[in-house]
């Protein structure tokens, strides 16, 4: 059973206030928790009463695997309790993309190597008229 500590949102529409449990990632959001361990309140002025937790559970479920939420370790650091990081996102880098994606990215390929070609035509037809006669431009660089 994979434990993390995480919020848990309870408050009205536009009234927010959330719950700080210890729960089984396989549960919902708001769903069943195994411990509740404080409570956030962002509207709060007060910082005192913005963020309350038992600190001496919180840690304790640390010690035993508990993994906090990114939200929840920012906060724990804001009160001072410096843990390890969250679990970080996997590197997906080697993994193929779908046949579409790829065709996606061939025919995009192919319209900049067209694009780049034509331009690179219009600047050497540019070049070999030279200078238009009337052009301010090409006045100025004589001089």
């Amino acid at each position: 059973m994979a434990v993390v500590i995480r919020l848990r949102r309870t408050g009205r529409k536009n009234l927010p206030c959330f719950r700080i449990t210890a729960t089984d990632s396989r549960f919902p959001r708001d769903g069943r928790s195994l411990e509740t361990l404080g409570l956030y309140d962002p509207l709060r002025k007060d910082p005192a009463q913005k963020l309350r937790l038992n600190e001496e559970r919180t840690r304790w479920w640390i010690e035993h695997g508990a993994v906090p939420s990114e939200i929840m370790h920012s906060l724990l650091r804001q009160l001072g309790l410096h843990l390890k990081k969250p679990h970080v996102k996997r590197d997906r880098s080697g993994r193929k993309p779908n046949a579409a994606t790829r065709r996606k990215h061939a025919t995009q390929q192919a319209r900049l190597e067209v694009k780049a070609a034509r331009f690179q035509a219009r600047r050497a037809a540019k070049k070999a008229a030279g200078p238009v006669e009337g052009d301010d431009k090409a006045k100025k660089k004589k001089k």
